[in-house]
């Protein structure tokens, strides 16, 4: 894989598991997805990776593909409750790092959590798109959308920015984005100015447009 490249396994082939594959895959991600349905795991077979007919709840067959080797696991059954519980409960017991399941309602989403999931989507409420752009920014903490162009974002200190000013990185101008407050483990800093130079660790509170916060992957 690429240095910015990450993997994803996706369980479930409905129509947001494969948005969501489809997007991480044309992002230049190793991207798995596995499903039942034979026919639609052939035609998406050119969208992704890896397209494999099998029963995600089986847990062979998640040995099998060796889910414990990718970076994240999105579970989109949620369909089927017990499934997406059962798929869930498994993925982190195998040590699946980080896992993101799709859920019908709050009370799914409640129950996802308290088995370990790290995240829950809604599909009514998050674009898998944008969910599969934001796994890919590996430099973003936190991400809240203002409106369809703009966004505000937390965003790690870039190695290459570490004891360099705002003024010196010239990141409005490079990047189109601004700095709203610089914050770390000791204090949050709410009105940063262009000689406030970045510290390894620091966390930029940024506001900017979609295409903006894309250049910065």
């Amino acid at each position: 894989m690429g240095k910015n490249e990450r993997s994803f396994v996706v369980l479930g082939a409905g129509r947001f598991g494969q948005s969501v594959a489809k997007t991480l895959y044309s992002l230049g991600n190793e991207v798995l997805l596995i499903d039942r349905n034979e026919d639609v795991i052939q035609a998406m077979s050119k969208y992704c990776t890896h397209a494999i007919i099998g029963d995600c709840r089986d847990e062979n067959v998640l040995n099998s593909i060796g889910v414990r080797n990718f970076d994240v696991a999105i579970v989109a059954v949620a369909e089927d409750f017990e499934a997406s519980v059962l798929v869930s409960v498994m993925l982190k017991e195998m040590g699946v790092p980080y896992v993101i399941a799709k859920v019908q309602n709050d009370i799914h989403g409640r129950v996802l959590e308290k088995v370990g999931v790290d995240s829950i989507v809604f599909p009514e409420r998050d674009s898998a798109i944008r969910l599969a752009r934001n796994l890919t920014l590996n430099n973003f903490m936190d991400y809240m959308e203002l409106s369809p162009d703009y966004s505000i974002a937390e965003i790690k200190c870039l190695d290459s920015w570490v004891g360099k000013s705002l003024d010196e990185l010239n990141i409005r101008s490079k990047y189109g984005i601004n700095v709203m407050a610089i914050k770390n483990e000791d204090h949050i800093n709410v009105s940063p100015n262009a000689q406030d130079k970045l510290s390894a660790g620091d966390v930029l509170i940024v506001i900017a447009s979609e295409e903006d916060l894309n250049r910065i992957r």
